[in-house]
């Protein structure tokens, strides 16, 4: 009786070792397949050669508020993205009599953004930040009337290089060196919060 016993309890800690080792085995089996998977996968994204010669770079917008900027590289150019009020944008015109090119007939932009607000969506923009002068990177200052721009400043960039202000269409003022508009690089939107840039 007692060796059948003792046989019966063998048997249950054999059985617990062989789960034991089959689940130890599993566990270690699925990550090794992760670990093997992530390099894989990371394959799949276009490389830094890649992006610079022009792929798509994709930016969440979901975070970007009014009179805020993200930038973004692409094609070795800096990429300035601006969440601009609306009541801004209805101001554009006023601008008019003071731009150099107001209707952007020389400078480049999409045919999508070939408009006043030059954009897509008025509540983005989207410009390649550099200036169109020596190829600065002109700094933002959208607070109409700021303090270093003067009273009668209606928001946008200026160039810190040699000053050629833009407004928040990218648009140049008169007297300013830069000879053309800010230019517009091809984007879109995949959905409400997914800018792409490259892929008009």
């Amino acid at each position: 009786m007692s060796d059948i016993g003792t046989t019966a309890n063998v048997d249950d800690v054999d059985e617990s070792r062989r789960k034991f080792l089959t689940l130890a085995t599993s566990a270690t089996a699925a990550v090794g397949a992760v670990i093997t998977a992530v390099p894989f996968i990371e394959s799949w994204q276009p490389s830094e050669r890649a992006r610079a010669l022009g792929a798509p770079v994709v930016i969440d917008i979901s975070k970007l508020e009014v009179g805020q900027m993200i930038t973004a590289i692409w094609r070795k150019q800096v990429i300035f993205v601006v969440g601009r009020a609306q009541s801004l944008v209805d101001k554009l015109s006023q601008n008019d009599a003071t731009l150099k090119d107001k209707d952007s007939k020389k400078s480049i932009q999409p045919k999508y953004a070939d408009n006043e607000m030059r954009s897509r969506r008025a509540d983005v923009l989207v410009l390649i930040g550099i200036c169109t002068h020596l190829g600065c990177l002109p700094k933002p200052f959208f607070d109409p009337g700021d303090p270093v721009l003067g009273a009668s400043w209606p928001g946008g960039f200026r160039c810190p290089c040699h000053g050629s202000r833009f407004d928040l269409a990218g648009r140049v003022f008169d007297g300013s060196p830069a000879p053309t508009n800010l230019s517009v690089p091809p984007y879109s939107f995949k959905d409400q919060h997914t800018l792409v840039i490259g892929v008009g």
